[in-house]
């Protein structure tokens, strides 16, 4: 089966560049525009990884990530943030909200999907694990 991840980005483009490097990888796509939505996304699909922006509308990626953290259901899910927030302290900042890893914007198109796959622990490209 096809790895299924959720991007929690309120961002179109950076969506839409997400979305068209990892689907053209095989990868099974989810989206969200915001916190709330994010939540409710990954609560209801369960997704092998989630893809988290940092600023987000209404409810910051750091918070998005602590509630997620709370759901049992997704204790094992992958979280990385993937933002512009670039700072010292701010990779820090992300880890101790509950993500597993970070990935600075803009992204690289040539190196994103390896990026991905190895927080996902893949082998093949688009691979659900089993």
């Amino acid at each position: 089966m096809r790895a299924r991840i959720l991007i929690i980005e309120d961002n179109e483009q950076n969506l839409y560049l997400m979305r068209y490097i990892l689907e053209d990888c095989g990868y099974e796509i989810h989206s969200a525009q915001d916190g709330r939505e994010g939540i409710e996304s990954a609560a209801s699909l369960h997704p092998d990884l989630i893809l988290l922006d940092i600023q987000l509308p209404t409810m910051d990626g750091y918070t998005v990530a602590r509630h997620l953290r709370q759901n049992p259901a997704l204790a094992g899910t992958p979280i990385i943030a993937v933002t512009s927030y670039a700072m010292p302290g701010d990779r820090e900042k992300a880890v101790d909200a509950g993500c597993n890893g970070y990935i600075e914007k803009p992204i690289d198109p040539d190196t994103f999907e390896v990026q991905v796959g190895q927080y996902l622990g893949m082998r093949g490209h688009g691979e659900r694990r089993s």
